[in-house]
């Protein structure tokens, strides 16, 4: 792991930000501007051999300037390595994609921007890919609303999907979070039907 670490630090050059190793994973964090150079980079090294693009994931820190980490997941099937690669973004910068580098990246930048709100420049086609057509807002944001304002489902008797207004079932409830093998000193709704056997 270090020698990967070492390498890829030589490699890199002033594209790195920092490397880690932690939990015998090396996570390296790069300049998001070269983010098309280093990816190829580490594809093309014959001491790297990064060939597959795992995932793409990312991650919301609403505290902070650039609240978004964009995480690329490799593997070096020859080599048997993987690496984390990371790169920070906010809300109206957008990232190069790197779908000429990895087709695969296609599907998972559009996840990104679908959950996320992270947009990609040059890529052939981003756009919703999991939320439905019309939602408003990005669902895995942490200051997304817990209850949508809106909900879908499908009407028999029009024989169509519908958008109604969120209507609660139940109020939130207070949870008792006592153990359940000692039961609570209350009795619940329900149980007042039961009698034990004597």
């Amino acid at each position: 792991m270090h020698e990967l670490q070492q390498n890829a630090e030589s490699r890199l050059g002033s594209s790195l930000i920092s490397s880690v190793i932690a939990h015998d994973e090396l996570t390296i964090t790069v300049a998001r501007e070269n983010i098309v150079d280093v990816l190829t980079k580490l594809r093309d090294d014959p001491k790297c051999q990064f060939e597959v693009l795992i995932d793409i994931c990312g991650v919301d820190y609403p505290e902070r300037a650039e609240r978004f980490d964009v995480v690329y997941h490799l593997l070096s099937p020859r080599l048997n390595q993987r690496l984390r690669l990371k790169i920070s973004t906010d809300e109206m910068t957008p990232i190069a994609s790197v779908n000429d580098v990895f087709p695969a990246a296609n599907w998972y930048e559009r996840e990104a921007y679908d959950l996320y709100g992270i947009r990609f420049t040059g890529h052939p086609d981003l756009r919703r890919i999991l939320t439905d057509y019309g939602f408003q807002g990005y669902p895995l944001r942490k200051d997304f609303p817990l209850t949508g304002y809106v909900e879908v489902r499908y009407d028999d008797e029009k024989k169509r999907v519908v958008y109604e207004p969120v209507k609660l079932t139940q109020e939130f409830r207070d949870f008792d979070f006592e153990s359940p093998w000692e039961g609570p000193s209350h009795v619940l709704p329900g149980d007042e039907k039961a009698s034990p056997k004597s």
